[in-house]
């Protein structure tokens, strides 16, 4: 699944990451945790979170996850758009609950980063 799909079928708004929307997204994960994050999303994963601290986008580039969701519409901070810019990491931004968000993509054949159906 590409970028492109995800910001289409979660309705969301891109906030950084405007030339990789041809990203392919191999799986996809959902933590509020950075240590979920780093022992569990697998690389070229997109992280579905309803933090917006700059420690999202850190271990976002660490794990190397593909994109970032923010859900609840929660809008992060300009320092936090300004480092997901940097890094051309997609940030992308939902009004829909991380439990619709991660269905709605599920439910489009994005399935768990550990490979569950």
């Amino acid at each position: 699944m590409k970028v492109s799909e995800i910001k289409d079928i979660l309705k969301a708004t891109l906030l950084s990451g405007e030339g990789q929307l041809d990203r392919k997204i191999i799986s996809g994960g959902a933590a509020d945790r950075m240590e979920e994050i780093l022992s569990g999303v697998a690389e070229g994963s997109v992280l579905l979170t309803g933090l917006t601290t700059i420690d999202v986008i850190r271990t976002a580039k660490i794990s190397g996850v593909g994109a970032v969701v923010i859900v609840r519409g929660k809008k992060p901070p300009e320092e936090v758009v300004t480092l997901a810019k940097s890094y051309d990491l997609p940030l992308l931004l939902t009004s829909y609950t991380l439990f619709a968000s991660v269905g709605r993509l599920y439910m489009n054949g994005l399935r768990s980063y550990d490979g569950s159906w």
